[in-house]
């Protein structure tokens, strides 16, 4: 069975530096939430990229629930991001690294 993770590229609009904490706040709930969820298996900062902000990779059944995610994200509902959504089929041990 192929495995699907999904990447969130988080990209800053031109209002990015005009966050408010209350945003920040409600941004990083929306982390724990995915997280306590198990639809978060990793996200971060990228520092010394122009113009990216960060990063989710997503564990969900399908793209369709991932962009759903991407969606609700307070840094896109607040105009402060907009984002890109990457498929990447897992290559691993269990699939001989689809070989």
């Amino acid at each position: 069975m192929d495995k699907w993770l999904y990447m969130m590229m988080i990209e800053k609009t031109k209002t990015y530096n005009k966050l408010t904490k209350a945003v920040v706040e409600q941004h990083v709930e929306n982390i724990r939430t995915l997280d306590d969820a198990g639809k978060l298996e990793l996200c971060g900062v990228f520092r010394g990229y122009p113009g990216v902000a960060g990063m989710y990779i997503l564990k969900t059944k399908t793209r369709e629930e991932a962009e759903e995610i991407c969606k609700q994200e307070p840094l896109v509902t607040g105009g402060f991001a907009t984002y890109k959504l990457l498929s990447l089929q897992v290559a691993d041990r269990d699939n001989n690294y689809l070989l």
